[in-house]
C-alpha cells in the first residue's frame, strides 16, 4: 500500500478489557480513496478496532495518525471534526425523529464549525438515496432494516467526512440490500472518500475492497491486495467456503 498515501495509520494498538486483550499489536493502513476491508469471525475484535480509533475506547498502547498527524488524546467530537466518522453496527438513529431531523443532526458538528452547507449536502445524500428523499419526513422508526441502514450511513455523510468507517453493515439485511449499500460504498470511493470497512460478510467485502486485512483472536493474522485474499486458501477456507474460488 505504500504506493497510496495514508490517511490512517494505526500502528502497534493494543486494547484490554481488565485484564483481557482484545487488540494485540495491530497495525493497518487506509490509503487516500481506498477501501480498506478488516475481515474475521465473531469476536476477533473487529469493532474495537474501530471503536479505538474513533477514541469510543480508550487504547493502552499504539499510535494513530489521520493524515499524517497523531490524534493523541482526542475525543470523539475532535475525530468527527478532523474528518473521520463511524456507522456503528447499531445504527444508533432517534427512532421518533424524522429521516430529515436524523441527517440534520449528523451536519452539528460542522454547523458548530460555522459551516452552513447542510442543505446542500443533504440535496447530495438524497441523490445517493433517493429512498429517504421519499422518506424524508417519515420517523426513523417506522423504517425497514435496509431504509435504517442507509440512513445511519448518509448521517455520517452529512459530516463530510474524509474516512468513513462501518461496523458490519451488511448484519441482518436481505442479499439484495446488501448488494445496493456495497454499490453506494463504490460510488463514495469515487468521490474521493477513504472507507474502512470491518465486515464478517467477508465474500461481499472483498469484493468491493482494495486491500483486506483477517483479524483473529485481536491480532492481524493476514493482510493483502482483496483480489489476492480472495484466493487464498485459508480465507477460502474459513471464510468463503468450499465454493469461494467458484
Amino acid at each position: 500500500m505504500s504506493e497510496v498515501r495514508a490517511i490512517l495509520e494505526v500502528d502497534d494498538l493494543c486494547v484490554s478489557y481488565g485484564k483481557v486483550e482484545a487488540l494485540h499489536h495491530a497495525c493497518i493502513r487506509v490509503g487516500q480513496g481506498q477501501i480498506v476491508t478488516v475481515i474475521g469471525p465473531n469476536g476477533a475484535g473487529k469493532t474495537t478496532l474501530l471503536s479505538s480509533i474513533m477514541k469510543v475506547l480508550p487504547h493502552t498502547q499504539g499510535l494513530i495518525r489521520f493524515e499524517g498527524k497523531e490524534v493523541g488524546d482526542a475525543e470523539v467530537e475532535e475525530m468527527v471534526a478532523l474528518g473521520i466518522n463511524l456507522v456503528p453496527e447499531s445504527r444508533a438513529l432517534f427512532g421518533e425523529m424524522s429521516v430529515e431531523d436524523n441527517l440534520r443532526l449528523g451536519a452539528f458538528m460542522r454547523h458548530r464549525l460555522g459551516h452552513r452547507d447542510h442543505d446542500q449536502t443533504m440535496a447530495e445524500v438524497f441523490h445517493i438515496f433517493p429512498r429517504l428523499k421519499e422518506r424524508r419526513q417519515q420517523h426513523a422508526g417506522t423504517l425497514s432494516g435496509g431504509e435504517r441502514q442507509m440512513l445511519a450511513v448518509a448521517r455520517a455523510l452529512m459530516a463530510k467526512p474524509k474516512l468513513l468507517m462501518l461496523d458490519e453493515p451488511s448484519l441482518g439485511l436481505a442479499p439484495l440490500i446488501v448488494r445496493e449499500i456495497f454499490r453506494v460504498l463504490a460510488d463514495l470511493r469515487k468521490t474521493g472518500v477513504s472507507i474502512l470497512l470491518v465486515e464478517q460478510n467477508a465474500r461481499a467485502a472483498l469484493q468491493v475492497a482494495d486491500y483486506a486485512y483477517v483479524l483473529e483472536t485481536g491480532e492481524i493474522a493476514l493482510e493483502g491486495p482483496s483480489s489476492q485474499l480472495v484466493d487464498d486458501q485459508k480465507v477460502v477456507e474459513s471464510y468463503l467456503g468450499l465454493g469461494g474460488k467458484h
